[in-house]
């Protein structure tokens, strides 16, 4: 399953081969770590399901946009370790679903996740089990960034530790009014280990980074605004009949980033992910490659049609 959310359209045609086939070469199963580094993910998941509660659901809608919420309110949504593969096949899905072209992630009872259920840490608190959980999660916190849709975590309540990673593993992050999301990790004693600190950096920059992870910072809408954490905030709601949910509401805002057919949105992800983890000329041969998957297409002949450049 690796790299699915960049491989499996690119693949289908000859002319894309080059640079992803170079790419894949260079990645064995897994986004990060495989057998190579000695991470057996079979073996990870069998112990990961010993920890069980909760759930990680997927709606998939006509429209191309898919929910996938967290689903553990007596522990305010983190993490137990069935959640944990819950997510991997998720993530699996969403990589071979070929209409997709957004994701919103949320957590019930206006709650996003407080980060990993403290009954399977403490359960695995050696550094062996510790780090192939860390790898685990790492590896699939990444296939989710890759992912060919474009995604948003919307964060309700709070968000907390590994709630914090995952929303750095989105596109973008929309915050309702009183939300919060802090990396608390240094009062665990610990750091982040999901991969939340490398792509944090790459959010904020190294020196809100290491404000926001030294200082265990409370991050709430304005603050997340300033530094860039935050992409939007979420209006406060009103309790009138007819007031859209947060749902519809990141639904909306989501929509307008995602209007079109969905090999163009996913072109459109793939070659910004090329741009954002290629050096340059990889970058440059791979955005080759996704424009010959577009150029002559469906949606390029219409447009050229209804001579729509300009609207």
């Amino acid at each position: 399953m690796v790299l699915c959310a960049l491989r499996q359209p690119l693949l289908r045609s000859s002319s894309c081969c080059g640079t992803w086939t170079r790419l894949l070469k260079r990645q064995t199963r897994g986004c990060v770590y495989s057998s190579v580094h000695g991470f057996n993910q079979e073996e990870v998941r069998e112990k990961l399901q010993a920890f069980p509660g909760g759930s990680i659901d997927l709606l998939k809608q006509d429209s191309g946009i898919a929910v996938l919420t967290l689903n553990n309110p007596s522990r305010m949504n983190a993490f137990s370790g069935s959640m944990m593969v819950d997510l991997e096949e998720r993530v699996s899905e969403l990589e071979n679903w070929t209409d997709g072209k957004g994701l919103i992630i949320q957590g019930v009872a206006e709650t996003f996740c407080s980060g990993s259920d403290l009954n399977a840490v403490r359960a695995i608190s050696n550094p062996q089990d510790g780090m192939k959980m860390c790898m685990f999660m790492q590896n699939t916190l990444t296939r989710l960034l890759r992912l060919p849709l474009i995604s948003v975590a919307l964060v309700e309540g709070r968000a907390l530790g590994g709630g914090a990673e995952l929303t750095t593993a989105c596109d973008f992050r929309l915050m309702a009014p009183g939300s919060v999301i802090q990396f608390v990790h240094k009062h665990m004693g610990l750091v982040p280990g999901w991969g939340g600190a490398a792509r944090l950096v790459r959010i904020v920059g190294s020196q809100n980074a290491l404000k926001l992870l030294g200082g265990a910072v409370k991050v709430d809408s304005k603050l997340g605004l300033d530094i860039g954490l935050a992409d939007g905030v979420l209006q406060a709601r009103q309790e009138a009949e007819g007031t859209d949910s947060p749902l519809q509401l990141a639904d909306n805002w989501l929509s307008r980033y995602t209007k079109g057919p969905a090999p163009v949105i996913q072109a459109v992800k793939k070659v910004v992910l090329s741009g954002r983890e290629l050096p340059l000329s990889e970058a440059l041969r791979t955005e080759k490659d996704v424009f010959g998957t577009v150029w002559g297409g469906p949606a390029n002949l219409q447009a050229l049609a209804s001579k729509s450049k300009h609207k």
